[in-house]
């Protein structure tokens, strides 16, 4: 019984090594823009410092430079930094350089390997970070966009959007790299109505996932079929779930209904230009009515999707969807107050925002029950709560 504790107790220090050594090695990936002769601070420490220092609670570079020189001794149990720890301005200026698509795929990457399961449920959403535009160049806040495991509450990758585009030129380039190596094959990806088109539904079908889409007013011709299919339907044709929530002072009802009876949608075209996705299976209805103490409303949505879908399996689906608002871009707002950071230039805005869902999922990762708040403030504290943070076994 002894030694077979300890050999359990050395597989999970294997475990740990591996994920520490796995996300050192990915930053050793990323190329350094900078004459190699003159390098005193190498770009995997760089790396390194920013996200301990996200880690533990800093939100800018003035924070996380003053964080390094005061655990320096922490930082080189796991590289060198022979000339220490570089300044705010160097700092800044370094981040600025580094390539965020080379950055953004060794996240992916990392990803990838220290969480080898298959997602099932992924959402994909944009977030602006409003503080970053740069007036006097005439440029806009960066527009990122972010796939998360709804399931795992894990950060997958984020794209961003390019200067005067929209999420439609960033969905099918993060989709792609997701998409490697099987990386979402069997996952049902949502998206909202934005995406709601053939070349995204194409896009997601080509990785081998799902899609589940939803239907507004920007496809409206779409949106009257599927009220027409649903109000024609006979009641014993849907797959329905009912659901009752009460809680913080309201009461609401939701109730799912699903039609796999949607031949008529993969007839041949009526008129130029009609809007038909690939390999349809079902259609989907959400009602919701809340009831508060002053006031009832009721909503009614509609959703696509390539997966035959049961009721049960839509509602979940569906509400897994908000939850990239919730668990994600609430949580970097709040916790990680990245509306207020005023990065501008270069591609520190878009850099940083990598930075941040390294230490999110890090943070996630962790074995306790205390809030992700607490967690950064007690990485700061303890150097031995981040070492734990940066190498914890997965759950």
């Amino acid at each position: 019984m002894i030694r077979s504790r300890r050999d359990e107790r050395r597989a999970g220090e294997c475990v740990a090594e591996s994920r520490l050594r796995a996300l050192l090695e990915h930053f050793s990936t990323i190329e350094d823009p900078r004459d190699v002769r003159r390098i005193l601070h190498p770009l995997p420490e760089i790396l390194l410092l920013v996200v301990c220092g996200t880690l533990a609670d800093c939100d800018d570079y003035e924070g996380i430079a003053s964080w390094g020189e005061a655990h320096l001794p922490f930082l080189r149990r796991y590289l060198p930094y022979e000339h220490g720890v570089p300044g705010e301005r160097w700092l800044t200026i370094l981040m600025n350089r580094i390539n965020p698509a080379l950055f953004s795929a060794a996240f992916s990457d990392w990803v990838r390997e220290t969480w080898p399961e298959r997602p099932e449920l992924v959402a994909i959403d944009g977030k602006t970070s409003r503080r970053s535009h740069d007036r006097a160049a005439g440029a806009g806040p960066l527009h990122l966009v972010s796939a998360f495991a709804t399931t795992r509450r894990l950060v997958l990758g984020q794209e961003a959007v390019p200067d005067k585009a929209n999420e439609l030129a960033a969905i099918p380039v993060l989709l792609e790299r997701l998409g490697a190596e099987d990386g979402l094959k069997g996952a049902l990806v949502s998206i909202d109505a934005i995406a709601t088109n053939a070349d995204i539904a194409t896009a997601i079908r080509k990785v081998g996932a799902d899609y589940l889409l939803a239907v507004k007013a920007n496809q409206p011709t779409l949106r009257a079929e599927i009220e027409a299919g649903f109000a024609a339907a006979e009641p014993h044709s849907l797959d329905t779930d009912i659901d009752l929530d009460k809680a913080h002072g309201r009461i609401e009802h939701r109730r799912v209904d699903v039609l796999r009876e949607v031949d008529w949608l993969s007839g041949e075209r009526r008129f130029p230009g009609e809007l038909r996705l690939p390999g349809v299976a079902c259609i989907l209805r959400v009602h919701a009515k809340v009831e508060l103490a002053d006031r009832c409303r009721q909503d009614t949505r509609y959703f696509i999707s390539s997966a035959s879908l049961s009721a049960t399996q839509a509602a979940e689906a569906v509400r897994g969807h908000w939850a990239i608002e919730n668990r994600l871009h609430w949580v970097l707002d709040v916790t990680f107050r990245e509306d207020q950071s005023r990065l501008r230039k270069g591609h520190g805005a878009q850099n940083m925002a990598v930075v941040r869902h390294f230490a999110l999922n890090l943070l996630r990762n962790a074995h306790d029950k205390k809030s992700l708040k607490l967690r950064r403030k007690i990485a700061a504290w303890s150097p031995e709560y981040l070492s734990s943070l940066l190498s914890m076994p997965d759950r």
